[in-house]
C-alpha cells in the first residue's frame, strides 16, 4: 500500500465550520499510517468563506490542492473536476462534513489492495433523514436497472477506485455527470467494506427533497431512455385501443346504423393516427436523447482558481 499515491478527493458546499477539522483528521490518519496522499478540494462555489478555508489550508499543508468552481454545478460536477485534477494511483471521494470519518479510510484502502478496481463503504447504520434514505433507495433501485449495479453492493459517496477507472469515467461524454453511476460503467472488480457513518456535526445536510428529486431526474433523462419507452409504450396502447374503438364502431354503425354521415371515419381515424402520433414522437425522441449525448461536448464545470 504504501508505495501508491492516494488522493483524497472533497468536494466543498457551505463547509467553512467543519472543512478545516475535516482536513486535519485526514492528514493525521493518512500520515499516522504512513502513507502518501495528496487532498484535492472543490469549492462548488459556495456562498460562504469556504474558499477563504481552503486558501488557507493549502497554505498550511502542503498535501492540500485547492479549486474554486465559477458556479455551483453541483456535488457531482466537482467530484468529476476532482477526479480531472488529481494524480493519484488510488482515489477516495468523501464528504466535507465528517460523516464519513477519516479514521475510516485505512478500511477502504486495504480492501482496494486486495486486487478491486472500486470499493465503496457500507455504513453500519446511516445517520440521515427519513426522506432521504427513501431517496437512496428510489436510487438504488434506479441504479440495478440503468447501470446494472449487482444486488448484493451498496453504494455510498465513501469510496475508492482505480486511476484507470477515473480515466475512463472523466472520458465520458456529459455535461451532466453522476459519480456512481460513472464508476459503476468503467469498473468490473467491485466491493463493499464496512465502515463507520457518524452524524452531521455542525449544520444541517446540503441534500433537500428537491435535490433528490433532481438527482432522479438525472439519472433517468440523461442515462436512460425509461421516460420515452413509457410514452412510446403509451402511445401503442392507445393505438391498440383506438383500433378496438373503431372496430367496435364500425360494427355497430354496420348493425344499427349512424345519424351523422362521416362521424364513426372521423372518430376512428383520430384516435388511431393520434396514437400513433405519440408512439412515433417517443421513438424519435430516443433517438434525438442518445444522439445528445453522443454530441455533448460542453464542460460540466469551469475553473477560476487552482492553489497548489
Amino acid at each position: 500500500m504504501k508505495d501508491k499515491l492516494y488522493s483524497i478527493l472533497i468536494p466543498v458546499y457551505n463547509s467553512e465550520d467543519i472543512v478545516k477539522d475535516t482536513v486535519g483528521q485526514v492528514v493525521r490518519e493518512m500520515t499516522k499510517n504512513e502513507l502518501q496522499f495528496e487532498i484535492v478540494l472543490v469549492n462548488d462555489c459556495s456562498p460562504d468563506n469556504s474558499w477563504e478555508k481552503l486558501v488557507e489550508l493549502s497554505r498550511e499543508y502542503p498535501q492540500v490542492r485547492a479549486i474554486n468552481l465559477l458556479k455551483n454545478y453541483g456535488q457531482h460536477s466537482a467530484v468529476i473536476c476532482a477526479m480531472a485534477n488529481a494524480k493519484g494511483d488510488y482515489m477516495v471521494t468523501m464528504d466535507d462534513d465528517l460523516q464519513n470519518p477519516p479514521a475510516e479510510l485505512i478500511k477502504l484502502i486495504q480492501k482496494i489492495n486486495e486486487g478491486y478496481d472500486l470499493v465503496f463503504a457500507k455504513f453500519h447504520q446511516k445517520k440521515h433523514s427519513s426522506f432521504r434514505k427513501l431517496g437512496t433507495n428510489v436510487i438504488n433501485y434506479i441504479n440495478g436497472k440503468i447501470f446494472n449495479k449487482p444486488k448484493d453492493i451498496t453504494l455510498t459517496n465513501f469510496r475508492i477506485f482505480k486511476r484507470k477507472v477515473a480515466q475512463r469515467a472523466v472520458s465520458y461524454k456529459t455535461n451532466h455527470p453522476y459519480i456512481p453511476g460513472l464508476l459503476l460503467m468503467h469498473a468490473s472488480k467491485i466491493a463493499n467494506v464496512y465502515t463507520e457513518h457518524h452524524a452531521r456535526q455542525i449544520g444541517t445536510s446540503n441534500y433537500s427533497l428537491w435535490k433528490i428529486i433532481k438527482l432522479v431526474s438525472r439519472l433517468l433523462f440523461n442515462y436512460s431512455s425509461y421516460p420515452l419507452q413509457l410514452l412510446s409504450g403509451f402511445g401503442l396502447i392507445a393505438a391498440a385501443i383506438s383500433f378496438l374503438y373503431g372496430t367496435y364502431i364500425l360494427i355497430k354503425a354496420a348493425i344499427t346504423g349512424i345519424a351523422v354521415p362521416g362521424w364513426t371515419t372521423i372518430i376512428v381515424m383520430l384516435a388511431f393516427f393520434n396514437g400513433i402520433l405519440i408512439l412515433m414522437l417517443g421513438v424519435m425522441g430516443v433517438y434525438v436523447s442518445r444522439t445528445l449525448q453522443q454530441v455533448s461536448n460542453d464542460n460540466p464545470y469551469h475553473i477560476t482558481e487552482i492553489l497548489d
